[in-house]
């Protein structure tokens, strides 16, 4: 689908019908850098204005929950160099928008294996969860060293001790009780997931809550990404029939 003029949509969006959670794959940052002539890490840095745009935005309009791909297990395999200067990126990052996000009323939550990440990084993160818990117009969640398959294995691995421990018996077994052993347990599943740098994967992220999500692919590399590319994206959004397997006719009936 051609992308519209960002800068014609906004005012086209209908308030009442947003996306109420909406999940990010921040992706081409280091093409972006190697298209500047520019070191891997230099796209890393450049892509934080992007989080701040589409943050402000997501908050601006009246999306509820935002969640960001940013670093997955599979991360860990880059050069120890980069997965280093991610790391410090992190900890600059978060400890400088900490204020941001409390100005914003914005909730800073996380999902992953966040004990293996370094401890000053895992501190840092806990420091701004747990100043901004009280905060009410949106949750930004990030996930690190996130991987989906691993998160869906936990799962059923702790399903399996509850229920051998007399905790939960088979008989509770159904998608909700599932759900209740992700680690986006207190979340809505995304309605939409969008993904930059113009690839067309999910590259494990969110299997299980991603199953009638609506997609949005974009070519724009995550650092160009502004604001008025997301007011794009929830109009293109809009524009789709979600049928949930019922028919045109059940739908509009």
């Amino acid at each position: 689908m051609e992308e519209i003029k960002p800068q014609v949509v906004k005012d086209l969006i209908d308030i009442n019908k947003l996306p109420e959670h909406i999940a990010m794959i921040m992706d081409g940052n280091g093409r972006w850098a190697k298209m500047h002539g520019k070191p891997r890490v230099f796209g890393h840095k450049n892509g934080v204005k992007a989080v701040r745009e589409v943050t402000e935005a997501c908050a601006e309009i009246g999306v509820k929950y935002l969640t960001l791909y940013a670093f997955s297990t599979e991360n860990w395999n880059r050069p120890a160099f980069e997965v280093t200067a991610l790391m410090e990126l992190l900890v600059m990052t978060i400890g400088k928008e900490i204020k941001t996000l409390q100005k914003n009323n914005i909730r800073l939550n996380a999902i992953g294996n966040i004990d293996s990440l370094p401890k000053r990084c895992k501190a840092s993160l806990q420091k701004a969860i747990d100043e901004t818990q009280n905060n009410t117009r949106m949750t930004l969640t990030l996930a690190l060293s996130y991987g989906s398959r691993e998160e869906i294995y936990e799962a059923f691995l702790k399903m399996h001790q509850d229920i051998q421990s007399g905790q939960m018996s088979i008989d509770q077994l159904n998608h909700d009780s599932i759900r209740q052993y992700l680690y986006t347990s207190n979340i809505p599943d995304p309605e939409l997931l969008i993904r930059t740098s113009g690839e067309h994967r999910v590259s494990n992220f969110l299997l299980w809550q991603l199953a009638y999500t609506e997609f949005v692919f974009t070519e724009k590399f995550w650092p160009d990404i502004e604001k008025e590319d997301l007011y794009s994206y929830i109009y293109q959004f809009q524009q789709r029939e979600r049928r949930f397997g019922k028919t045109s006719e059940q739908i509009n009936s």
